[in-house]
């Protein structure tokens, strides 16, 4: 697998798909601001904290890996954890997404939950309970699936977890959309956006190392 340079990790990856292409459920609007102005912010302020450091020299996956829990780096990580975030979260998308994950990881899934529909169920819950911003991930643990949340910005990767997708439940990701209504906007882009393939490719990709896409 390509290494991924600095330069690269930090300019704005354009969106798979136009800004309209996953309307009625997540609106043009949201995402020229999700992805136009919040993930680049983060890609923007990062490359300002890093510039002149040994920092400079790392890509964004190590960025990630190697600032997590450290205190005098507290804003890098924050920045370059959304940064990375962001650029799977887009992945994890895509018009006329939902219906049936790919046999392997159906299997995963009705293995770990007994269902695929009570494994979407332990995502939406994952996902409303979340308090304030964060993610909703289902990750791989050792050969197992498991749905975790995290706060802010943490990211899987920095616990050694393999993230197969997420959804992204900063308010940002849905207020033009749906205001206050998480459990609707969740709903919503599980059943008809969720890239299932995406997932069943880092699925398939465990024995690699997991990297931001590109």
């Amino acid at each position: 697998m390509a290494i991924e340079t600095t330069t690269a990790s930090l300019r704005l990856p354009p969106l798979p798909y136009s800004e309209n292409a996953l309307e009625p459920i997540i609106s043009a609007r949201t995402l020229s601001f999700h992805h136009g102005k919040h993930h680049r912010s983060y890609l923007e302020t990062l490359s300002k904290l890093i510039a002149g450091t040994e920092l400079a020299e790392l890509s964004l996956d190590e960025l990630v890996t190697q600032t997590a829990g450290k205190t005098d780096h507290v804003a890098v990580f924050n920045n370059a954890a959304q940064a990375w975030n962001h650029r799977f979260y887009w992945r994890c998308l895509k018009p006329k997404g939902g219906g049936n994950p790919p046999p392997a990881l159906k299997q995963k899934m009705e293995a770990t939950y007994g269902s695929v529909e009570a494994c979407k169920r332990q995502l939406i819950d994952s996902a409303v309970t979340q308090f304030g911003s964060g993610w909703s991930w289902l990750v791989l643990e050792g050969a197992h699936l498991k749905v975790i949340k995290t706060g802010n910005a943490d990211n899987p990767i920095t616990q050694g977890l393999r993230p197969l997708f997420t959804i992204d439940v900063w308010e940002h990701a849905y207020y033009l959309d749906y205001q206050n209504e998480r459990p609707k906007y969740l709903e919503a882009v599980l059943k008809k956006l969720l890239n299932w393939e995406f997932a069943a490719e880092n699925l398939r990709q465990e024995a690699h190392p997991i990297r931001a896409a590109a």
